[in-house]
């Protein structure tokens, strides 16, 4: 019983760490491939926040954070209407039996950091 449980935990360990090392590896292709593959004004800046992809590798989220918040809807579908491209180029540069397939979603962690910060300072600032 103890060495079934045992081998389940290492196998659990080990495909963790696989499924991080593929976040991070998709992390750092897909923003290489973003900045070199699409044209986005000056004032816009696009980040990837996380990539989580599912256990068996099929999907991965692609969460960004794009500044100014004002522009993000523009944006997230400027990245949707490039997903095939981004996609087909992952594909050729990965040497992965399976890569995921990705999707945009919009991380907005950050504007709602902001917004609390500013709702802080204005309390602060009337007490």
């Amino acid at each position: 019983m103890n060495v079934e449980y045992y081998l389940k935990f290492l196998i659990s360990k080990l495909m963790s760490r696989r499924i991080q090392r593929v976040n991070e590896l998709l992390k750092e292709e897909i923003s290489n491939l973003i900045l070199r593959e699409i044209d986005f004004s000056k004032d816009v800046m696009v980040t990837i926040t996380e990539v989580e992809t599912s256990l068996d590798l099929q999907q991965a989220k692609i969460r960004v954070s794009i500044m100014p918040f004002l522009k993000a809807e523009k944006i997230l579908k400027v990245l949707n209407s490039q997903i095939f491209n981004i996609q087909k180029l992952l594909n050729k540069k990965l040497k992965m039996k399976i890569v995921p397939k990705i999707k945009f979603q919009l991380d907005e962690s950050e504007e709602k950091t902001s917004r609390v910060e500013q709702l802080l300072r204005k309390i602060e600032n009337n007490v």
